[in-house]
Formats: C-alpha cells, sequence, structure tokens
C-alpha cells in the first residue's frame, strides 16, 4: 500500500472517528438519545477529546485490517468472478456475485484483526459517558477503568484471557460479513445503474472513444458508495448493535461480573427500546459507512489503476 493511500486512510479515520464515537454511545444508552444531545453531553463534560477515545488503538489497526482487507477482496473477485463468467451468469449478474463474495470473504479476513481493537477501542469510547450518565443511559458498562489502550489491552488480557479480546468475534463475522457482502452488491448494481442513466452525458470522445471523465467516474462512485451504504446499514444495523452491546457491556451475577450472551443482549435490548431500540446510531452509522467507503473505493480504483500501469510492458 502506498504512503499516500496510507495517509488517506489515516485523515479519513481521524475525521469519522467523532460520528463512529457517537454511533457506539448511542448503542449502548438504555435510551433514545440525539445526536445532537450526544455531541453537547461530550463537548460539556469530556471537551473535544471525549470525541477520540480509543483513537490510537483504532488507527493502530486500521492499516493492517484494511490491508487484509483488499488482499482478500482482490483474491476473491478475480477467482469468483471468472467461474460465474465460465458458469454462463450475464456480466451483471457475474460482477454482483463476485463482489458479493469478495465482501463476504474480505469482512471475514478483516475481523482477525479488527475484533480485538474493536474491543478495546470501544470499551474506551464510552469510559467517559459511563462517569457522566452512569445509572441514567449506560446500562452495565464495564467498570474496569483503562488509562490507555494498552491499559485496556492488558487488563482484559488478564481477567478474561484471550477470548475477552475476541468477545463477539461470531457476531462481527455475522455481522460485517453480510454488511460488506450487501454493500459490494449493492455498489456494482448502482454504479451500473448510474453509468446506463446518464449514457455517454459525462463521457468525452477522444481516438479510443468515449471515455468518461475523471471528476464523473469519481462522483458516480461516491453516489455509488453512498446509495450502496445505505442499504446495508439499514439491514444489518441490528447485528451492529447488538454486537456493539455484546463487546462493551457486561452482566453482574453474584456479585460477579460476567460477559452477557447474545440472548441476554437481545433481550435487554428489546426489553429497554423495542424494536426501534436496534437501530439507536443508525444515522452516525450510515454517514460513516458512506464516507468511509467513498474513500476506500477510491483507493481501491486508484491502487487497481496503478498496479495496471505497472504491469504493462514498457514500449521502445
Amino acid at each position: 500500500m502506498s504512503i499516500s493511500a496510507v495517509r488517506m486512510i489515516q485523515g479519513v479515520s481521524a475525521a469519522l472517528y467523532p460520528i463512529v464515537v457517537l454511533k457506539t454511545r448511542q448503542q449502548v444508552a438504555s435510551t433514545q438519545v440525539s445526536c445532537f444531545k450526544m455531541c453537547f453531553t461530550i463537548m460539556k463534560y469530556e471537551g473535544f477529546r471525549g470525541f477520540y477515545r480509543g483513537f490510537g488503538t483504532s488507527l493502530m489497526g486500521t492499516i493492517p485490517a484494511r490491508s487484509l482487507y483488499m488482499g482478500a477482496l482482490e483474491v476473491t473477485k478475480s477467482s469468483v468472478g471468472t467461474a460465474t463468467v465460465s458458469l454462463g451468469y450475464s456480466d451483471t449478474s457475474a460482477t454482483a456475485i463476485s463482489n458479493a463474495a469478495a465482501g463476504l470473504s474480505s469482512a471475514m479476513a478483516a475481523q482477525l484483526v479488527w475484533t480485538p481493537i474493536d474491543v478495546v477501542s470501544q470499551r474506551l469510547m464510552v469510559q467517559g459517558y459511563n462517569d457522566v450518565n452512569s445509572s441514567k443511559n449506560v446500562n452495565n458498562v464495564n467498570f474496569c477503568r483503562y488509562r490507555n489502550g494498552f491499559d485496556a489491552f492488558r487488563k482484559i488480557l488478564y481477567a478474561d484471557g484471550p477470548k475477552g479480546l475476541y468477545r463477539g468475534f461470531g457476531i462481527s463475522i455475522l455481522t460485517y460479513a453480510p454488511s460488506n457482502a450487501v454493500w459490494w452488491a449493492s455498489y456494482s448494481v448502482a454504479h451500473k445503474f448510474i453509468w446506463s442513466g446518464i449514457g455517454c452525458s459525462l463521457c468525452k470522445k477522444d481516438e479510443s472513444g468515449f471515455r468518461p471523465e475523471s471528476k464523473a467516474f469519481v462522483a458516480v462512485q461516491g453516489v455509488s458508495a453512498a446509495m450502496a451504504s445505505g442499504v446495508s446499514a439499514l439491514i444489518t444495523m441490528p447485528l451492529d448493535t447488538i454486537k456493539t452491546r455484546l463487546q462493551v457491556l457486561d452482566r453482574e451475577e453474584n456479585g460477579i461480573r460476567k460477559p452477557s450472551s447474545v440472548p441476554q443482549t437481545v433481550r435487554n435490548l428489546v426489553q429497554g427500546g423495542g424494536l426501534a431500540a436496534c437501530y439507536r446510531g443508525l444515522g452516525p452509522r450510515w454517514a460513516s459507512m458512506a464516507m468511509s467507503a467513498t474513500t476506500m473505493i477510491m483507493t481501491y480504483e486508484f491502487l487497481k489503476r496503478l498496479s495496471t500501469k505497472t504491469r504493462e510492458p514498457l514500449t521502445t
């Protein structure tokens, strides 16, 4: 991965992190809290740094997780795309199937790195919130105090062993794998739909025929990514909420702290707010996914074009 791509990913992560903090805190809240009220509370009691709790830990895992993601994505798209075309599927169907399969495999690969990072960073995200609204908005948040990411990693490992760092790994796969499959399938369909709708109006003609304007190409990528993010966020939001609460919240039994199970997490969530509680944080998640996905797809397409150019034979 090039230095410019790494810097872009780091910059986008920094810009989007406050939105992720908002989403996470909304998901663990026992009652509905608006984004505006959540922002006001964070600024009032924690200051600007409250929006970046756990950011260092998250950033540390972003590059390796994204590298695994893109590597698995490219390998799967190539192999599945070739197989589906040979089976007689149309180009549109083959593209959607290969993109869905690639999204599935890449999410599973990335979670090997990302789940421990997610567990640590999310606990740091809600730590300040628990101080301010302990009994009002947060139920059974892990009350262990963490100084930083390394301290959290050490304490989680000491208390629960390696499985503590992979708490919610199964539900993470069930969340991100379908989410990525839906996203890539939706993206390919949206991309083709938009280009077929605008025809040659955003293309220019040269010796080789009609080619899309670079600005138009980027705009179509952005719109397609936002549309795909909306579909994916809406379908998989309940799973993401369950995953977050499973990784952050604990239960107390006979004075002993124990991790919550999936059935208990679902029961507490539904009892606290019904089906609507499963969609707390949908707005921030949609915004975060849309902006992150737009950057990711632009980086991905850029690296593909760069790789193609470097493989082209030199002519004399």
